[in-house]
């Protein structure tokens, strides 16, 4: 393979050092409760499919469905070094699940001609759901490579090394592929001052469902196959415990963790 068209998912999310919360009307997170930003697994998948452009030359293509303010964490990605995006935005995506959010981001992909490789984080720090991956490549007929800790490729073939408690895998599959990555892939580049400057002049194209086909009546909280029901606020935290040690301490503290059921 000469060149490579890579896509990449990203995803703009409340940042882990916010406060965050559901929204009292219909229990879906409150976006606008925290401080946004592009999900730090993304950066990864992003950096990742810049170092398989720079081995193999090609595009990067940086693909998010968010509200407009996604805007920001796609001007992130760019600023990194990718070429260009896809944004979907549509007022009716408000609370879709995961099966609805990877039908919409495998009609995106499919706008985009000759894509050889889509890689993706293993999971969002808000839904934690972890499916998109598999589920993307399920809809688009791709082999998938999920948690990824090393991706090569090499002519037409792709290879990644699979980290897991059991020890490590080593899976392979001809391109076009699906890849998702973990935490131990790489460490993600910091935009240079040329590359936020660049990345003001890339093209982002922004779809809306009718741009993709799909009516409104397939996604949203209305139509999606789980929903919150019910929630509150966490407890705020409660005083601990002290014990100061009189020659007892350890017994104590043995003794407290037995009573929690700890031990």
């Amino acid at each position: 393979m000469e060149t490579m068209n890579i896509v990449v998912l990203i995803k703009q999310v409340p940042d882990t050092w916010s406060e965050r919360k559901l929204t009292d009307t219909d229990h879906t997170l409150d976006r606008d409760a925290a401080d946004a930003v592009i999900d730090e697994i993304n950066e990864r998948a992003v950096e990742e499919a810049l170092l398989l452009k720079e081995a193999h030359g090609g595009k990067v293509t940086v693909v998010s469905m968010g509200p407009d303010r996604a805007t920001d964490a796609i001007r992130k990605a760019l600023s990194m070094g990718a070429d260009e995006a896809v944004h979907i935005s549509d007022a009716a995506l408000h609370g879709s699940d995961t099966i609805q959010t990877a039908k919409v981001l495998a009609s995106a992909i499919r706008t985009i001609e000759g894509v050889d490789l889509v890689v993706a984080g293993n999971e969002a720090t808000d839904g934690r759901a972890g499916a998109i991956p598999a589920m993307l490549a399920e809809l688009l007929g791709l082999p998938q490579l999920t948690h990824a800790r090393r991706v090569e490729v090499e002519g037409t073939e792709v290879r990644v090394e699979r980290e897991t408690e059991d020890g490590i895998t080593h899976l392979a599959a001809e391109l076009p592929a699906v890849v998702s990555v973990g935490e131990k892939i790489n460490e993600p580049r910091y935009p240079s001052f040329k590359g936020i400057m660049a990345a003001k002049k890339k093209p982002v194209t922004t779809l809306g469902l009718g741009d993709l086909g799909i009516d409104p009546s397939e996604v949203g909280l209305a139509a999606a196959f789980t929903s919150v029901v019910e929630s509150a606020p966490k407890p705020p935290r409660g005083a601990g415990e002290r014990v100061e040690d009189q020659g007892d301490g350890g017994v104590r503290i043995v003794e407290y963790l037995a009573a929690q059921k700890l031990v």
